[in-house]
């Protein structure tokens, strides 16, 4: 029986979602998934940098290195099958995956989102976007989201989901990082290793 899914993370800026993966492996927390292989679509982002620094085989991928965004899909499908990817982790990823990708990989994508879903989700909604709208609204607990990707942004079915309180002198940016902090790297690693044990578990054969 296979030891461990391989699992390959998309990222765009600066990985820290990345880091709270590599984390948890370090720390044996992902007994049943591997990070093989860091994709970015950005040449500069810092998350290549912690691949590298962890010994992870980690490529750009870009838009206009490909010629496009189907081009750009087939390339990073061909570097997944090549490296005998399992397991797909959206980490920051900042392109919207088309339907012919998610769909071939059904299932099979993880996306972290820093809110409560359906709270301030789908089209429009990433980064600082995500908490000035919370805060804009008001509430008073807000989260983060990992749930499974399909073509609707932000669609697919809920893996996991933690709570966490809004202060009242909170601004975007100190309720971005208490969610990062509090919610984001705790639950997606969490949602990768539930993932690929329940994939372990049915003998998953890509």
């Amino acid at each position: 029986m296979k030891k461990k899914i391989k699992v390959a993370v998309l990222v765009s800026g600066g990985g820290t979602n990345l880091q709270a993966l590599i984390d948890a492996e370090k720390k044996g927390d992902l007994p049943s998934a591997e990070i093989a292989l860091v994709v970015s679509n950005n040449s500069t982002a810092y998350a290549l940098r912690r691949a590298e620094e962890n010994g992870i085989k980690a490529l750009t991928v870009t838009k206009k290195g490909t010629g496009g965004q189907e081009q750009m899909e087939d390339v990073i499908s061909a570097a997944l099958d090549e490296n005998g990817i399992e397991l797909i982790v959206l980490a920051g990823f900042m392109s919207i995956l088309s339907e012919r990708f998610v769909r071939k990989y059904d299932h099979r994508i993880l996306n972290v989102h820093p809110s409560l879903i359906p709270s301030f989700c789908g089209k429009g909604f990433y980064g600082l976007k995500v908490h000035e709208a919370a805060l804009e609204k008001g509430v008073k607990v807000t989260g983060a989201t990992v749930h499974f990707v399909n073509e609707i942004p932000d669609g697919g079915e809920i893996i996991m989901q933690k709570a966490v309180n809004v202060l009242e002198d909170d601004t975007p940016e100190t309720l971005q990082k208490r969610v990062m902090r509090q919610a984001e790297w705790k639950i997606l690693p969490a949602a990768v290793e539930k993932t690929a044990r329940k994939m372990l578990a049915e003998g998953f054969e890509a």
